[in-house]
């Protein structure tokens, strides 16, 4: 699919998707990339436009396309699997426990990262181009909702504690409005010694902040009249948006954020490092393939000062003064 193409698809969804928003993925995916290593990161730069632009297909094949098999992908239910030392390893094992229906309601993104991965490591040792792009683009995507504290709880859009819309707002429209004042320089990827203790100390991490997220926004309603928490009409009845879901105001937006504390731009950063770490740990795991005879040099050389100069802004969290920014 090329960049135009996904570009458009991304802009249909990005009023309605509940995933960090294209302004999220796009941000954590680019990101990362320049959190690489440079063996790594010269073939990841060259493609950084596809990288970006990419991260925002599974949301793209959940909501546009409605493939059937996408949306479970996209979240943990955490609180439904029962103890933690109860839940299942492995895909495989987690099918045998639960029907289809269950893990439909109830998610498989953890184990879903855990398959990506294993596809990533076989593309990285296969050198096959496209699989590696396709492959790690999807794979930040999925690293990124692991992130967002509500994909990882069964109340994740408030919808069992009177908060409707939570959802929504902290991860889309939270970002949209902040993002362009955050940090998002990280450390530099590392190699994960157990994919799979990674992946779940990450779960866990993320369902940690669940329930203080949602304290937080419901002290704040509660404290709020609801025509300050809301947009309202001319006829003073709460705005509703063209999907029919009540328009938080800006103003309560900005408290909201205020109180999080930095808990939004925490979590992207941490999504940015793990993606590019889970990315290095595939290259790695796959025996370090070298990379630089999928792309043209002449393709490598007209990136390398462009390269050196968005390393220097990343390196000082300016990453909307990448020169590969398209936003």
């Amino acid at each position: 699919m090329r960049p135009k193409l996904i570009a458009f698809f991304a802009l249909i969804i990005g009023f309605f998707t509940l995933s960090w928003g294209i302004v999220g993925h796009e941000r954590i995916n680019k990101a990362a990339v320049m959190a690489l290593p440079q063996q790594l990161q010269v073939f990841f730069y060259n493609h950084i436009d596809f990288i970006t632009q990419e991260a925002s297909v599974p949301d793209i094949r959940k909501y546009a396309l409605n493939y059937k098999d996408e949306n479970p992908r996209h979240y943990f239910d955490m609180e439904n699997f029962g103890s933690v030392d109860s839940i299942p390893q492995t895909m495989e094992a987690a099918k045998k426990k639960y029907d289809a229906k269950f893990l439909n309601d109830n998610g498989i993104l953890p184990w879903y990262i855990e398959d990506m991965m294993a596809k990533l490591t076989k593309a990285f040792k296969d050198k096959n181009r496209a699989e590696i792009l396709f492959l790690a683009a999807d794979l930040g995507h999925y690293v990124g909702d692991a992130h967002m504290p509500l994909h990882t709880s069964a109340n994740h859009d408030g919808q069992l504690s009177d908060q409707k819309g939570i959802h929504s707002l902290w991860e889309s429209r939270l970002p949209e409005l902040f993002a362009k004042n955050y940090k998002l320089n990280v450390p530099q990827a590392h190699y994960y010694e157990d994919v799979h203790k990674a992946v779940w100390d990450m779960i866990n991490d993320t369902h940690s902040l669940a329930q203080p997220l949602l304290d937080i926004d419901k002290k704040l309603r509660t404290a709020t009249p609801e025509n300050q928490v809301f947009k309202m009409d001319t006829d003073g009845k709460v705005l509703k948006s063209k999907y029919n879901t009540a328009v938080f105001s800006e103003d309560y937006a900005k408290k909201l954020h205020e109180q999080l504390n930095g808990m939004v731009e925490s979590q992207m950063k941490k999504a940015i490092e793990a993606t590019a770490s889970f990315w290095y740990t595939a290259w790695v795991n796959a025996g370090k393939p070298d990379l630089s005879d999928l792309d043209a040099p002449s393709v490598t050389q007209r990136n390398n000062q462009a390269l050196k100069d968005d390393l220097l802004l990343f390196k000082k969290g300016d990453l909307f003064g990448l020169k590969n920014q398209n936003d």
